[in-house]
């Protein structure tokens, strides 16, 4: 891990924390973090990291810079507001957004980051905050094969699973496909669990039974059995709302593609209804609760 001296951190959320606190135990080099918020701070600062009041102040001390942010909307803002990333990174630096941000966004800003010598990789997440504790995450990278390997010791203290999906902008695509396929896998299983019930069947038999056959997913095991079954839909999870964001990123991808993608916009108007319900705020598998019932 020596290509890097001091590692930075922005955006200490449901997945940043985690992830921070690997890097502060694993890479063998300081990390100094920063977020709005000081109760993250408070406990990584436990752990040995080093504390930024700024973002400005962060970026001068560090030679790569780690966003976790909530949405390609928000990286564009730190980035471009005055006194932001791009007012504020140097020649030779390196930022890696773990951020599911859009395809467009993404490569916009590598453009704009690169003009100032400096370089970009997407570096979006997959699994669960469990997974981020752990440091088992999966993580498709978009970035250039020497920056991936220069990387990939970083990304290891978190992930176990380190795929390079190819140049800037890809592991956006990769990453946003994989959350339309678990969103449209979990509207799946919704749909087939009333229509057990209704049937006179268990759901619990009926999840049990189809992990044992072809229609075995991770969706199954995690949102069906683990969430559906028990009507288990918390807060601080991943949220209807941030699981509507994702999809959007996905039906733009869709529609700049030329695929109707209709089973996306189904899902997507599960989102809206479950919105329109006070639920946005609840894990993304409570839509389950709305199958079956007229919007």
């Amino acid at each position: 891990m020596a290509s890097f001296s001091r590692i930075g951190f922005i955006g200490l959320g449901v997945m940043g924390e985690p992830i921070c606190r690997n890097l502060v135990r694993k890479a063998g080099v300081p990390v100094t973090a920063f977020d709005m918020q000081t109760e993250p701070l408070t406990r990584l600062a436990a752990e040995g990291a080093h504390l930024a009041g700024s973002m400005a102040e962060l970026v001068a001390s560090v030679d790569i810079v780690f966003l976790c942010l909530p949405s390609g909307e928000i990286v564009h803002q730190i980035a471009h507001q005055p006194g932001g990333l791009l007012a504020s990174m140097r020649e030779g630096q390196v930022l890696v957004d773990l951020s599911t941000s859009s395809v467009d966004t993404t490569r916009e800003l590598a453009a704009a980051f690169a003009q100032q010598g400096v370089a970009f990789a997407d570096a979006p997440l997959a699994r669960t905050r469990a997974a981020a504790e752990a440091g088992t995450l999966s993580v498709m990278v978009g970035a250039a094969p020497e920056l991936f390997e220069r990387l990939r010791p970083l990304i290891a203290t978190f992930a176990t699973e380190i795929t390079l999906c190819g140049g800037v902008g890809c592991g956006q695509v990769v990453k946003i496909l994989n959350n339309l396929v678990l969103f449209e896998t979990v509207l799946a299983l919704a749909e087939a669990k009333l229509i057990g019930e209704r049937a006179g069947v268990d759901p619990t038999l009926l999840f049990d039974t189809l992990s044992k056959g072809s229609a075995d997913s991770f969706a199954l095991r995690s949102h069906g059995m683990k969430s559906m079954l028990p009507g288990d839909f918390p807060q601080r999870a991943f949220s209807v709302r941030y699981a509507r964001k994702d999809l959007g990123y996905a039906m733009k991808l869709a529609q700049a593609a030329g695929v109707e993608a209709s089973t996306a916009q189904t899902v997507n108007d599960f989102y809206d209804r479950a919105i329109a319900a006070g639920l946005g705020d609840l894990y993304h598998p409570v839509i389950s609760q709305l199958v079956g019932k007229q919007s």
